[in-house]
């Protein structure tokens, strides 16, 4: 894949009331993964060749066939990589049970190294994924000059209450239940690493005081492709993003 190539990518930040009213999962990338090693990233990942296949199994969320891929990618990586699953039984309105997602979760691995497509998932346990639980947050492409180059689509949705989240122990490492505030103050202080894009989506995420508040926030969001590019000035890099992208954050001096 050429740097004009990006990969079409998904990823959620799955939210809950806790300890806060308003806590996000993340995950903590492998060291060996060569994309944000090491970093307090959302779940998701790059979209499978069979995520198109699943269309039939999917109930309400985008119309448009690509972004129906997205959604159904952004379910898949949640899923594999912490256990919850936006899905519902055949002819239920509810989401699946925490018990009944406790019999699914040997299907993670073998989703998560593609030995098996999600449509084969979804057909033998007859599964809907629940894509209308998916609001739309963000939309980043990874920049010309980076070496691997990635087209993410973010959404934002309510992890059900009796879903356990748990990283997968491959991709992810550690994984905590997070405060955007408390996130921010850890890639402050230098506990956590978070790369750029995800800081600026956790400070936006931390503009809503809730979950409901954040989840009507995205609803009535205009989402703006974010491409950043570099500006000099007066012998200083710095970052820049589209100002009408909605970020309390436009233009950053880089630090290396």
């Amino acid at each position: 894949m050429t740097s004009s190539n990006p990969i079409p990518s998904a990823t959620i930040l799955m939210v809950r009331e806790g300890a806060t009213p308003l806590e996000v999962f993340m995950v903590v990338r492998h060291h060996q993964i060569d994309f944000a090693s090491g970093a307090l990233v959302f779940p998701g990942g790059k979209v499978d060749d069979r995520d198109s296949e699943a269309f039939a199994r999917c109930q309400g969320g985008a119309d448009d066939d690509f972004q129906r891929t997205m959604q159904i990618a952004a379910i898949r990586e949640a899923f594999e990589e912490c256990g919850i699953l936006l899905a519902r039984p055949s002819g239920s309105d509810e989401l699946i049970s925490g018990d009944r997602l406790q019999t699914l979760e040997h299907y993670r691995e073998p989703l998560a190294k593609a030995e098996i497509g999600i449509i084969e998932f979804l057909e033998q346990e007859d599964l809907y994924l629940a894509c209308d639980r998916l609001i739309p947050f963000a939309h980043w492409v990874t920049p010309d000059m980076m070496p691997k180059r990635f087209d993410t689509y973010f959404y934002i949705a309510q992890a059900p209450a009796d879903h356990v989240a748990i990283h997968d122990g491959h991709e992810s490492v550690d994984s905590v239940w997070i405060s955007p505030s408390e996130a921010l103050e850890g890639a402050k202080s230098g506990k956590y690493t978070i790369i750029f894009p995800t800081r600026l989506n956790v400070e936006m995420l931390a503009e809503s005081s809730d979950v409901s508040e954040a989840l009507d926030a995205s609803g009535s969001r205009n989402i703006v492709t974010v491409l950043p590019w570099v500006e000099s000035d007066d012998g200083e890099n710095f970052i820049c993003i589209p100002d009408e992208a909605g970020y309390a954050t436009s233009r950053e001096k880089m630090s290396g």
